[in-house]
């Protein structure tokens, strides 16, 4: 494990089994600094550059705050996940080869942490399964939104148990397939199917609470999987 290595001026965010390092003042900094490329910064923090590794985290952790709060409800937990999964990009960075994404790579570090800290609170196994007869109905009552603007799905995520949300982040918002997904969390396809199908009922329901303009979800509970 590489030590990541923080001026003594930055304030320390805790977390469960590290101290994530931030100066709030580093940013008038960084603005005065001529634009470091992306290989550049990641070259330097694979030095173990304390700027380098503030400049990384900077540039990308408001996304990736983003994609935790898509998973964890409580903005103090995805913050916790957050500083977590920055640890590991940052200690595990000299396995990044150059090979696709940077950010994709950084994406599916943040996604793994999120998704630890679900399996630690949540059970999977007890999210409900719908038989091959509610499925079908289900199936057909919820195919009512189409196409719907990813503001307002972020903002209804919030409102989905745990289950549903967990599901249809991973597949329609990450695009894993059911069968993937049955891995991950150790639940059978049919129970991520299903999943899928009750947060979209959910999602429908609440958006007709809104009265959200009539569009329709595309049925693709059983595709791709």
């Amino acid at each position: 494990m590489h030590k990541i290595l923080v001026p003594a001026c930055f304030s320390a965010v805790n977390t469960k089994k590290h101290v994530f390092c931030i100066n709030r003042n580093m940013k008038a900094v960084i603005r005065n600094l001529k634009p470091v490329t992306e290989k550049t910064l990641i070259d330097a923090c694979k030095q173990n550059d304390r700027r380098a590794q503030k400049t990384l985290f900077d540039r990308y952790s408001p996304v990736m705050q983003g994609v935790c709060l898509r998973y964890v409800k409580r903005l103090e937990d995805a913050e916790d996940v957050l500083a977590e999964a920055f640890f590991k990009v940052l200690t595990h960075i000299h396995q990044y080869k150059g090979e696709g994404s940077f950010e994709g790579w950084i994406r599916r570090i943040v996604v793994n942490e999120c998704l630890m800290f679900l399996r630690r609170h949540h059970n999977f196994r007890l999210t409900v399964e719908l038989d091959q007869t509610d499925y079908k109905e289900v199936q057909t009552e919820e195919n009512t939104v189409d196409e719907l603007a990813a503001s307002d799905i972020l903002r209804l995520m919030d409102q989905l148990p745990t289950g549903y949300r967990t599901v249809f982040n991973l597949y329609a918002l990450e695009g894993y397939k059911h069968r993937e997904i049955a891995d991950i969390l150790n639940i059978s396809i049919n129970t991520s199917k299903s999943q899928l199908i009750l947060a979209k009922k959910r999602l429908q329901e609440l958006l007709a609470d809104m009265q959200y303009p009539d569009s329709h979800f595309r049925d693709s509970a059983d595709q791709n999987s």
